[in-house]
């Protein structure tokens, strides 16, 4: 990860956990992509944010659209100075640094299937835990 992404992503959960949405990073989805950041808030709303640090980061990335079936809401979190008309219009739009973010555009909300959110929600659970426990026992193992 680059620095600069890894400053985008800091803000990013600054953000979300003032907002209350209890975030992670690098969640792998059941479509075997993997989510930047992937946050659930206390109503069990599913947010993805997907980190982008320059136009041609953007550009190089098709795949975004392949996790609307894994969240209600999806942002884009970039750097101030991004160009934001390259960002699709039916995204969120959060700018973030390294002290925090700001939902710039809200993203539409999308519906999601009731068996897809709990195996998400029971994901991730189990993979916060699981990470927990290894920040706990350096010699934790499954």
């Amino acid at each position: 990860m680059s620095q600069e992404t890894t400053i985008i992503t800091r803000g990013v959960l600054r953000l979300f956990r003032h907002m209350g949405i209890m975030s992670t990073v690098e969640v792998e989805l059941p479509s075997g992509r993997r989510a930047d950041v992937f946050g659930v808030d206390a109503s069990g709303c599913i947010s993805i944010v997907e980190i982008k640090t320059s136009l041609i980061d953007l550009q190089r990335d098709g795949k975004w659209p392949e996790y609307a079936p894994h969240c209600d809401l999806f942002y884009f979190a970039v750097p101030n100075g991004f160009p934001m008309e390259h960002l699709p219009p039916e995204t969120g739009i959060i700018v973030a640094d390294r002290y925090g973010g700001e939902v710039l555009v809200e993203p539409a909300r999308r519906s999601m299937a009731a068996a897809t959110r709990k195996s998400l929600t029971i994901h991730f659970g189990r993979l916060c835990a699981l990470r927990l426990a290894r920040a706990y026992d350096a010699e934790f193992d499954l």
